[in-house]
């Protein structure tokens, strides 16, 4: 495939219209079993809320663990990516799923803001919810995992030191960590994101603060920039003294990661079942 654009995954996944109506159809079968609260909002604009996903009974002190949605960046929503509360539920954990606003119509500063100031609301109502602030993680797929990884660092866009939650675990699969190939990518004309906006959001060339695990995977089908940036963010994080733990996805793709992601069963869906249940 010489010449093919290799952030534009659907070129790499054959059936990857059948496994997006698969992610969304549990998703709907997901909240159709599930206590939720939908829609809580954060912010201003019309995706800028959150939605909760509650384990039976009345929780206390759970643990609370948030999912970023990915779509590099112009597209995707919470209600596609429910399914993901399920090993959130596993572990007894309540699970909030946030939207954001999208690219080129919001720029990329903005979105990284939004979900700054989500997962910061989310973490100030956490006793109401019956859930323990202290026990505090996130999870992020595909740009997902960029905007999470924002969660505990200082990117050379924060003019100011972000205001960051207390988190103790980060769990990123298959994100894009340095932005400077995506203005020249496929999304040129989509996501419209300009050279300076990947300067200034990019993870791969962020100060990132000390304090949570981070778990870094990607799926072993996937293109390379997904395997050389996730290998790249686990040794920068390394050699800063991080704990990381650098995983791959055995067979494995852009897509099918996800769905392991949300199976408790499955070996991604089972370590996210720990790094709530270790929160």
């Amino acid at each position: 495939m010489t010449g093919t654009d290799l952030y534009r995954n659907r070129d790499f996944i054959p059936d990857f219209d059948a496994l997006m109506a698969e992610i969304e159809a549990r998703s709907c079968a997901l909240a159709g079993e599930t206590r939720m609260r939908r829609d809580l909002r954060y912010g201003p604009g019309p995706r800028q809320r959150v939605d909760l996903v509650f384990p039976p009974g009345e929780p206390a002190d759970a643990p609370l663990h948030v999912f970023v949605h990915g779509g590099y960046w112009r597209s995707g929503s919470k209600e596609a990516h429910r399914l993901v509360a399920a090993p959130v539920l596993a572990a007894g954990g309540i699970a909030a799923i946030v939207g954001y606003e999208l690219m080129p119509e919001t720029r990329l500063g903005a979105i990284v803001g939004q979900v700054r100031a989500a997962v910061r609301h989310v973490a100030a109502i956490a006793p109401e919810l019956g859930a323990d602030p202290a026990r505090f993680s996130v999870s992020g797929h595909s740009a997902g995992a960029h905007l999470v990884a924002l969660l505990a660092a200082r990117a050379p866009g924060d003019r100011m030191p972000p205001e960051l939650p207390a988190l103790r675990a980060l769990l990123l699969v298959s994100g894009i960590y340095d932005l400077t190939g995506i203005p020249g990518s496929f999304l040129k004309d989509e996501a419209r994101m300009r050279a300076d906006e990947a300067a200034d959001w990019s993870p791969a060339t962020s100060r990132h603060m000390p304090g949570p695990i981070r778990v870094i995977t990607r799926g072993a089908l996937e293109t390379a920039p997904f395997q050389d940036q996730a290998a790249a963010l686990g040794a920068d994080l390394r050699a800063e003294g991080q704990a990381v733990e650098l995983r791959s996805e055995a067979s494995r793709n852009h897509l099918s990661i996800l769905l392991d992601l949300a199976d408790p069963d499955a070996p991604l869906g089972c370590r996210l079942v720990g790094v709530v249940a270790d929160s």
